[in-house]
Parts: structure tokens; sequence; C-alpha cells
């Protein structure tokens, strides 16, 4: 039942009328909406319970059990599915993404993750150009999904002469799949007035030339200033990419997220869908909190968040998705992929001080950058639980993940007591001593767990910069979690394709899978290195219960319990049983958030109730597959 993007108020709300299916009957007052009976109901109870049934009303369950006991729950109105020994369980809650973004992304210009030699990085783009003739030279041409450290592995990293090359006077803006550089043109450099005299920002920094000239290359906080650039997507354009990406999610299961790069452009999007019937996944969104305002005044950047928040949050979850805002978003630091190396480590990136051929990786002076002190993250945090926000940060090397737990220390010292649920997202690389620190200060450790199969990015240039000791225990999900470590699961989507359950399969292997496009192929099938995996009810957990744990949404949903919110999933295959090599080949055949169905394929589609015999009131049994 694929809906249209228009409709989906009316068509969520008569969902179940496809499915009419009636069996046993009593007239009890424990008569349910629905029942889904006939399955494999994975639960993420405190027992990883394995049930039968499930029986819903006003979209909340009020029975997790078995097929006899469910009986009781059917009454002459009560709509039934068998589900035919599938897989339910409880919807993914991606707990780390940016749907705003991924949104966007379907709109640009679309290098689709592909690792490609500059020519045919030209060839690409000029492609683009080529489609858009009527477009003014003065029209932004915005391209993405750019695997940049693949190309630095093949032929280098590209400049402004790249794109300089190319046959347009468009200013060009071209956004790494990381989300931390933009690549422009001469012209685009022109346009934002950036030059030699332009200064770095606290958090990035322009690349230049031996002359001080900018080459094209912007990271990280330069990156966002030279986005900003771009003039923003007007409130229609806003509203179809939003529709785009809860297409997207809910066809992934997705039926809660954390957009974690948020403000009030998404919030007002997200909320207008809200409004109007199209909100299909519970919507949470952080604001992000910049490092030079928070340094200037921490108290104002708290209380200008806290409004903002305040403009937006819906209050208390209800069993109909809503808009949460309370959380604010840090960047600690950067990224610890060549070519970048802006992931603050505790000892410097290695450099090539060889030759390309004889190559001699010796210790540099480059120990990535740190974002936000401890003078100015200390008072910040502080100030932001003291408001009822919960902080998010981002650190992807080991010195920003000891800076971001000690200022989490400083916290809870300052606050004991206090249920705040601080997370660190991505924490690709720890220093094995701050393993058990994650669960004595009861920090989320928000993981992609796609980041630990083989790719371009990690093989080709970032093992050598890291060397070693550092590369062999990156992506460390299992170490924290052995380690007594709550670990979340976010797709950081669309930095990645959204693909979870390829993500969910590498959670468990540390490898990805050939036949997957969303891999790398058979040169990069191994694993990554020799960091423990995670179960399958690990991974099951970090996407339903540890994410609901992070986001304050364990009371109500996350898990398969009387009184939660009816969110769950059907899965075409059962991910509990089918073989390890095959468990990213899955498939999500029913999305229900709230006790409605917003998203069905077959067999749960064309079930319509008046084809039904309404003198034997027969059941009807999907297929299975």
């Amino acid at each position: 039942m694929k809906f249209s993007r228009l409709g989906i108020a009316v068509t969520t709300a008569t969902a179940f009328s496809f499915m009419s299916l009636v069996g046993c009957q009593t007239q009890g007052s424990n008569a349910a909406d629905m029942v889904m009976r006939n399955g494999y109901v994975y639960t993420v109870d405190g027992q990883n319970s394995v049930q039968q049934a499930i029986a819903v009303t006003a979209g909340k369950i009020v029975y997790v059990g078995s097929e006899a006991g469910v009986a009781a729950f059917v009454g002459p109105q009560t709509r039934q599915l068998d589900l035919g020994g599938r897989m339910l369980m409880p919807g993914f809650i991606d707990a780390h993404m940016h749907p705003g973004d991924g949104g966007r992304a379907m709109t640009l210009c679309d290098l689709k993750y592909q690792t490609m030699t500059r020519k045919v990085f030209q060839e690409r783009i000029q492609a683009c150009l080529d489609a858009e003739p009527d477009k003014g030279p003065d029209v932004w041409l915005e391209v993405g999904s750019w695997d940049r450290m693949g190309m630095d592995g093949l032929d280098g990293d590209p400049d402004k002469s790249t794109l300089d090359a190319l046959r347009t006077q468009r200013p060009i803006q071209v956004r790494s799949s990381d989300f931390h550089t933009v690549l422009v043109n001469s012209r685009g450099l022109a346009l934002a007035g950036i030059d030699k005299h332009t200064v770095d920002p606290g958090d990035g920094k322009f690349a230049r030339d031996s002359a001080g000239n900018p080459t094209g290359i912007c990271e990280d906080g330069a990156a966002e200033s030279m986005a900003a650039v771009v003039p923003p997507a007007s409130d229609a354009q806003k509203l179809i990419q939003t529709r785009a990406a809860l297409d997207a999610m809910r066809q992934q299961g997705i039926t809660s997220f954390f957009d974690a790069l948020s403000g009030a452009e998404s919030a007002k999007a997200f909320t207008q869908l809200q409004q109007s019937g199209e909100l299909t996944s519970r919507a949470l969104l952080a604001i992000k909190l910049d490092p030079a305002a928070a340094a200037a005044d921490p108290a104002k950047t708290i209380a200008e968040a806290k409004a903002l928040a305040a403009t937006y949050d819906q209050g208390d979850a209800q069993p109909a998705p809503g808009v949460s805002m309370r959380h604010v978003k840090l960047f600690m630091d950067g990224i610890i992929n060549a070519p970048a190396d802006t992931g603050a480590m505790l000892t410097p990136y290695l450099q090539n001080s060889g030759t390309e051929k004889a190559p001699k990786w010796t210790p540099g002076k480059n120990l990535g950058e740190l974002y936000f002190p401890p003078q100015t993250l200390n008072p910040l945090l502080l100030r932001a639980v003291q408001a009822g926000l919960d902080p998010h940060l981002h650190a992807t090397g080991e010195r920003a993940v000891r800076a971001s737990l000690d200022s989490v220390e400083y916290v809870r010292r300052q606050l004991p007591g206090s249920d705040f649920r601080p997370a660190i997202a991505h924490a690709e690389s720890v220093d094995p001593a701050d393993y058990p620190r994650f669960k004595a200060l009861d920090v989320t450790a928000t993981m992609s767990f796609q980041w630990a199969q083989q790719a371009p990015s990690t093989i080709d240039g970032t093992h050598e910069h890291l060397g070693s000791a550092r590369f062999a225990r990156m992506e460390p999900s299992g170490s924290i979690a052995n380690a007594g470590g709550r670990i979340a699961y976010g797709s950081d989507w669309p930095v990645d394709p959204l693909d979870e359950f390829l993500a969910l399969k590498i959670g468990v292997t540390r490898a990805g899978d050939p036949l997957n496009p969303h891999s790398y192929g058979p040169e990069y099938a191994g694993k990554l290195n020799g960091d423990p995996a995670l179960s399958r009810s690990e991974v099951l957990r970090a996407i339903t219960l540890n994410a609901a744990q992070q986001l304050k949404l364990e009371a109500v949903t996350g898990s398969l319990e009387v009184g939660k919110f009816a969110d769950l999933i059907v899965l075409k295959r059962n991910f509990m049983q089918v073989p390890e090599a095959e468990l990213g080949r899955n498939e999500v055949l029913l999305t229900v958030v709230g006790g409605k169905v917003v998203w069905a394929k077959a067999p749960f589609v064309g079930l319509d109730p008046q084809a039904l015999p309404q003198a034997s009131q027969a059941s009807v049994t999907p297929t299975a597959q």
C-alpha cells in the first residue's frame, strides 16, 4: 500500500479496512481495535521473549502473548491480521540521522556515494549542468553524496580547479557524503566573498594554497558558512523534501527518529505535516549550538535554544506521532577519515615522510580539531541540562570522546541524581581506558554500524593516517558494549544510504555484504578489524529500546509491552533465524505507528474486505515468503 504523499492522512486512518480478517469473536469489553496473530512476535522486553500475538486499542498495546490468550480480545469489530509466521517486532528508532538533508539530497545532482576518479567526477557534474540549460549564470548547482575519501585514494583530493574546468559560469557547491566538507568553484568563492583575507571560523577552516588563497575545500564550520550562501529551499520545497524523507523512513520501518542537526526550518516543516496528518514517524529534533556563541555567552546560547524548543515542542508523546524538541547538538570535532583528519586525537595522525612508492608513516603534528574546549563545554552543558535540554555530542576522535565524557562527569557531579540523557555520537576512535566510562556515566554511545565494514574511506588511506593500533580498535561498538555501555544505532543518513538492515548485519558481522549495492563489493568484503561484534539481539535492542532510552521514550515505545504505543513492523524474513550472510537482505512489509498503518507492501495489500465471503466471515492468511 504505497501511499500518495498527498493522501497519507486519509489512507492511514483507514488502512486496516483493507485487512479486515475475522475469526473467533467475543462480546467482552476487552475487544481490541486490532489483533495480529500467528506470528514470531519479538518483543525486546527484559527477556527478549518471543510471543505469538498482539492486540491494540486506541493506538496502544493491550495484549502480548499466546494465540489462545489473544482470543479474549477479539470482538465483532476487531480487525485481525494473520502474520503467517512472520517476524513482528518494535518499529525502528533511528537515534541519529539528518532527514532534512536526506530529503534535500533527493533533489540534488546526485553522485550516489560512488567512488570515482576526478575525470568521472567532472563528467557526472557536467551532465547535471547540461541537463539544466535554462538555469542562469547565478543559479547555484548543488551536488551531493560525494565520496571524497574514496576519490582521494584514487587520484587525489580535488580543488576549485577541478570544477573550474567545467563548461559553465554557474557557481557550484559539492558536499561530501560525510557532510563535513564542501568543495566550491572559483565563482562560488567569489559570490561568497571568500578570499585569502577571510578568517577561518573557530570550528572549521578554508583549505589554502602556499600563497594563502582558498583552494575551494571548506571543512566543518567553513563548509556550513559556505553552504549558507546557497539560497534556502522555499517553504513549499521544504515540505516536498520532508515528505520524501518520511516516505523513505517508513519504507525502512522507522517509527521514531532523532534529527541530530535541526532548526526552525525543519521544525516548521515537520510541525506542518503533523498538523495535516502527514507525519508518519515520531520526530525528535536537536538544536545545534555554535562554539563561538557559546564561548561568548553560554547563558544566552542556552536561552535562545530553550526558546526555540518551546516554540515547537509538543509536550508528552501521544499515540499519534508528534514533534519533540528537547535536545542540543554539539560538534566536538570533525572526522577521523583521510584526507580531512579533523577528528580530535590524543596523539598525532601519521604522515608519509617517505615517497609514494616507498611510504614511511611517522607521527606528524596534526592532532585534529577540538571545537568545544572544557572551559566552554562545562558551563554550556550544565546550563543545557538545567534548562531541560539533553546534550547530543558528535565526537569521532578519542580526544573528543574523552573531553565529552569529562564534561558529562562534571555535570553529574554538579547535578547529582539528575535524569539527563547524554549521548556521544559516532565514537569511532575511543581510548580503551574510556570504554567503561560510558556505563559509569550513563552515556549512550550512538553508533553507525555500517561504518564497521571495509570501505575505500577506511581501507584506502585512513588506516595509514591512524596507524595500526588505532585502526585495530576503530568503530568499537562491541568493546563499549562489553564494558557495560549502552549502544544505540543511528544511520547518520544521508551520510550513508538509508539501509537499516545492512547496518544491522554489519553490527553482527563487522563486514559488509558483497551482494548489497550499499556495500563495496568483493574487494572490501572482509572484516574491518578484530573489535568484538554484537549479537543479533544486541543490534535489535540498539535500534529499538536502547534508542528509546537515549530519547526518553522507553516508557512508551522501543519494545512490545502492554501499555506502550503500537509502533511495530513486520519483516519479510526472520532476522533472528536467517543465515548470517543474509541478514542485510531483508525488507519491511508493514509499518505501524500508534496503531495506524503508514507503509505496507505485498502480501499485506489488496485484502479488500468487500471481496471476503461475508456469510462465512472467513479469515485470509497471506502466503508466507
